[in-house]
């Protein structure tokens, strides 16, 4: 005979980690419970972070009131609240919670870290528990609550959720089917409290997937989650029921609108519930409304005298029973009926407007006689080019590491043996975003430059005293399209001089010349996809995807902007002067200058360089805007593009390029090669002066070349790319034939060869 089984009493432990169970059961459940926590302590801002669908990090941040540092050692242990003193409290609770139960039960079940800080407390205290016990947050340390800094508010850190259920670990669903359910929950109580501004993001990105503000409304709200297809088909409904003491407000889909499943938000005196004999009710009333098998979106906001609602039915607070639930729900749906008969006199169908150039698709249109098809070609799905006016760019959805400005605050380059001082320069820009404020230079226009010489002009009708050879027949053109094209695109002076240089046009001419025609189109139509690092970025055209080289695009484009704005450019003034001496020898201290002892000593060299520039200074300052005092330092550089500043730690080898590279012995010769030695100055490239070790890693580095962190005011590099150089190719940009054989732009992938790939599989 079998022995009967005695009865014992469950360990502490046991009982707490079933209990656990019944209050949390996935991640979604774990975070409305500290929501409503955040909500209860009068939060106006939310933040949730979540990482592997919030079973590795569920982190909750709010600005509410905050717990005080005593209170901190029994905050997770179970049946401690300060929303409920007796249980004849329930009657007339206002608060979410009231049992003491929710951050017991998830310390139970994860490592807890909560991190808090009162209005009147001087700092904030952190602290970590397990089991509803604070424990040391590593061992040898004490357990008590540890001052640190934080702001006013909470936050509450869940890691590693159900690590010792391992069943019910198993049992959840993806990591990505747990986001979805935490959205949906982040989601309702953001439409919900419309005065919370709530976020919802996963670690490590940008990009927020669910974003509120707390000026929105409730249709704001539900705008800015579920789109303008919903909200535009919505009816305010409202309807206050003394007999039955209860009010209700909400917004219903009209009969335009249907969906597959039912998207229904119920709050019942602000707390989010379901009731599945509201359901009921409410999908019976559509049916006369919206074809069978679909169904409406309805947001409703009940509230009851909490005296008539019974919260206490299920741990997770998920369900609720009120007195008089059925004539509630029939007055509810008479409200719904009499709104939807209201504004069912017609109906609206909207169409997509079609994009300029996308030819209009024919699939069952019938001519009035004969009931023949229209002759009209069938676009098919790998002939289309889709676009969508939310899109982004590659960078929301792989938010790079690095956020460094190509435009650096120094020059940060190889000192040599006699440790000279490094040029530094300092900016205040134009009126322009944070995004591209600069710290080096100084932009000032050109007209204010002019009246602010103190040597006149030479006149553009004669050729330069510099120049040995002396070109015949300089005539006064018409100013050409691409010329006007360029001032205005890169310009804030009000005054143009015309240029009549013979050497200068035929250089202009040689650039129309070799113009690509088919790539020119492709510039200007195409779509900005995204940086895959500093010297390559993706951009789509028509159905075709290109990796273009932007260094050699960017040198291009200078190069044509200093030949069809020649004599016209804005000044980008340094706030100290550079001498080009010192510039000289840092440049020659590199390997890239070449310089061997053959070549002679480096203070001779650096003296040439010094004498030569100073002797083209007037030519320089009035055809480039390239500055040179009297001393032998650099005072101004031109600006090229607006937005755009050079790096400047490539300036000491601009300088030593400009004495060894340009053809100072012939007019149409020195333009041509000073043009070419500027923009690769001006050339948005990887920075040539970066130490090795940050070299050797890939191009997402959270850090500057010269090894510091980029501060706000600075622009990312991605964001000049995407905002000031692109927009310029497409606009500014004449494509020479060279581009389609050296691999400036290689086509890696087109449409209908995928298609085509993916017909095979």
């Amino acid at each position: 005979m079998a022995a009967i089984p005695t009865i014992k009493k469950l360990d502490e432990a046991v009982v707490n980690r079933i209990a656990a169970g019944e209050v949390i059961q996935r991640p979604a459940n774990a975070l409305k419970e500290m929501i409503e926590n955040s909500l209860d302590a009068k939060a106006t801002s939310i933040t949730v972070t979540v990482k592997s669908g919030g079973l590795k990090l569920l982190q909750i941040q709010d600005n509410g009131c905050g717990i005080r540092k005593n209170d901190m050692g029994i905050v997770c242990e179970r049946f401690t609240t300060s929303k409920l003193t007796k249980f004849e409290d329930l009657s007339s609770i206002a608060t979410y919670g009231f049992r003491g139960e929710a951050l017991a039960s998830i310390s139970h079940v994860a490592h807890v870290t909560i991190t808090t800080r009162t209005e009147e407390s001087n700092c904030a205290f952190k602290a970590s528990y397990s089991d509803g016990k604070l424990v040391p947050p590593r061992p040898g340390l004490s357990a008590d609550p540890k001052p640190c800094a934080g702001n006013k508010g909470t936050q509450i850190t869940v890691e590693d959720l159900f690590y010792n259920v391992s069943t019910r670990r198993k049992a959840l669903k993806s990591p990505g089917e747990e986001f979805a359910k935490i959205a949906d929950v982040v989601s309702k109580y953001a439409i919900h409290n419309s005065g919370v501004a709530f976020t919802l993001k996963k670690q490590g990105q940008n990009m927020a997937d669910v974003r509120t503000t707390n000026g929105a409304s409730i249709l704001d709200n539900i705008r800015a989650i579920y789109g303008a297809s919903v909200a535009r088909e919505l009816l305010e409904v409202s309807c206050d029921n003394e007999r039955y003491a209860f009010k209700m407000q909400g917004y219903i889909s009209n009969a335009n609108y249907s969906v597959k499943k039912l998207q229904f938000l119920l709050f019942i005196n602000h707390r989010l519930v379901d009731s599945s004999a509201m359901r009921k009710a409410i999908e019976a009333l559509y049916e006369a409304y919206i074809p069978k098998n679909s169904h409406p979106f309805v947001y409703m906001s009940l509230e009851i005298a909490p005296s008539n609602v019974d919260v206490n039915v299920h741990p997770t607070k998920h369900e609720v029973h009120f007195l008089h639930e059925d004539s509630i729900i029939e007055a509810i749906q008479k409200a719904y009926e009499e709104k939807l008969l209201g504004a069912n006199s017609s109906r609206t169908y909207f169409t997509q407007t079609l994009l300029p150039g996308v030819p209009l698709t024919e699939t069952s249109a019938v001519t009035s006689e004969g009931g023949g098809k229209s002759s009209g070609d069938k676009v098919y799905a790998h002939q289309m080019v889709r676009t969508d006016s939310r899109e982004q760019t590659l960078h929301a959805f792989l938010p790079p590491k690095d956020h460094a400005s190509m435009t650096n605050a120094s020059l940060s380059l190889p000192q040599p043996s006699s440790s000279k001082d490094k040029c530094e320069a300092t900016n205040t820009t134009s009126e322009k975003p944070d995004t591209f404020k600069n710290p080096s230079l100084t932009v000032i226009n050109l007209d204010e430059a002019r009246n602010s010489l103190s040597h006149s002009r030479k006149s553009t009708d004669a050729v330069d005293e510099n120049f040995s050879d002396k070109p015949s027949g300089s005539k006064k053109p018409k100013l050409d399209e691409k010329t006007e094209m360029m001032t205005k695109a890169s310009s804030s002076s009000s005054i143009y001089r015309e240029i009549r240089l013979t050497s200068v046009l035929n250089l202009r001419k040689a650039i129309d010349n070799n113009e690509h025609k088919g790539m020119k189109e492709l510039f200007e139509d195409h779509k900005f996809v995204g940086c895959v690092n500093r010297s390559l970025a993706l951009v789509q055209h028509s159905t075709k995807l290109f990796l273009a080289n932007i260094t050699t695009l960017s040198r291009e484009l200078f190069n044509q902007i200093l030949l069809f704005k020649f004599g016209n450019f804005d000044f980008l003034r340094l706030s100290e002067p550079a001498p080009i001496y010192e510039l000289a020898l840092l440049a020659l201290d590199c390997e890239e200058s070449g310089w061997t002892e053959e070549d002679g000593s480096k203070d001779e060299l650096a003296s040439y360089i010094v004498n030569l520039l100073k002797d083209k200074a007037t030519m320089l300052l009035d055809y480039f805007s390239l500055e040179i005092d009297k001393e032998g330092c650099v005072l101004t550089l031109p600006l090229l593009l607006d937005g755009y500043v050079p790096n400047l730690n490539g300036l000491p080898m601009f300088v030593l390029r400009l004495a060894t590279e340009v053809d100072w012995d012939s007019e149409e010769g020195c333009f041509r090669t000073f043009a070419q030695e500027c923009s690769r100055f001006y050339a948005f490239k990887p920075d040539p002066y970066q130490s090795e070790d940050n070299s050797s890693k890939d191009d997402d580095t959270t850090e500057d070349s010269d090894g510091a962190k980029p501060s706000s005011s600075n622009c990312s590099w991605q964001w000049t790319v995407e905002h000031v150089l692109f927009p310029a190719f497409r606009t500014g940009l004449v494509p020479p034939s060279r581009f389609a054989e050296d691999g400036t732009l290689l086509q890696i992938a087109n449409l209908p060869d995928l298609y085509k790939v993916f017909e095979r599989c």
